[in-house]
């Protein structure tokens, strides 16, 4: 839809708060439930105990919790894009148009969905960052490349979430309670 607007650039084929809600949609998924579960989760999952030598990740349940998070989370993202005319705030949600002056609900359901996406992907870089540290069979220096990038990504995704989840409680609480963050 986004190339084929682009193609016909006259033609109405999407209006613009349609064609900025399908923009925001194909970043967020593509993002929070392609590249960073498929890619790391999904492959670190797979590779990591292959690379170290051991029978599963150091804390199977949590991983387990992190994997049957994203399903909810990526409902709620879909029922965003559902719900009044989509979440058309770019991928970045940045203000204004994340106000609730522009978006209801559906910006409130893709804010929830981001939450319950950044618990997942935090929850699984601990586990990461904990399996590559305490189970590995060789000295550290000797490790694979692969379980360190999966160890430096995982350190930059647990420095980094917990400060998106607070700035999206700061754009929760600028909508809700007049705040002005």
């Amino acid at each position: 839809l986004i190339r084929w607007s682009l193609y016909n650039p006259g033609a109405k084929f999407l209006d613009p708060v349609t064609y900025n809600a399908v923009v925001t949609s194909h970043a967020l998924v593509m993002i929070f439930f392609f590249v960073m579960p498929v890619m790391i989760g999904g492959f670190g999952n797979w590779l990591i105990p292959l690379m170290l030598l051991v029978a599963d990740m150091q804390f199977p349940r949590l991983n387990a919790f992190s994997f049957w998070v994203l399903p909810g989370s990526l409902y709620l993202m879909l029922m965003s894009n559902i719900v009044e005319n989509g979440v058309g705030a770019g991928w970045t949600i940045y203000p204004p148009l994340s106000t609730y002056s522009y978006h209801g609900v559906c910006m409130d359901l893709a804010i929830l969905s981001l939450h319950l996406a950044g618990i997942s992907s935090i929850f699984s870089s601990i586990n990461f960052m904990v399996t590559i540290s305490n189970m590995r069979s060789v000295g550290g220096h000797l490790l694979a490349l692969f379980p360190w990038s999966i160890k430096v990504t995982s350190f930059l995704l647990l420095t980094t979430l917990p400060v998106l989840a607070g700035g999206l409680t700061m754009l929760l609480t600028d909508r809700h309670f007049n705040t002005s963050f």
